[in-house]
């Protein structure tokens, strides 16, 4: 099952399989370790919603809410 990243609630894994967006958003997005076949938790999200900390390739990322949806996921489960 696919879901954007910002869609997942806390303990929800998955495998990036693709970043959208363009130019130095997606470049900043694939330098940060979020590139297709990485795998990723998501561990604490801000009251609101945003931002998003997630465990990505052995570290912990915070992401804005607009950057997450830009990484859709297949669902571990």
């Amino acid at each position: 099952m696919e879901k954007r990243l910002d869609e997942f609630k806390i303990g929800d894994k998955g495998t990036i399989k693709v970043v959208n967006g363009e130019g130095q958003l997606r470049r900043r997005l694939f330098d940060m370790g979020a590139t297709p076949g990485a795998k990723i938790e998501l561990i604490k999200k801000a009251p609101l919603g945003d931002p998003l900390e997630v465990h990505i390739r052995n570290y912990v990322l915070t992401l804005r809410k607009s950057e997450a949806s830009l990484i859709i996921m297949e669902v571990e489960k």
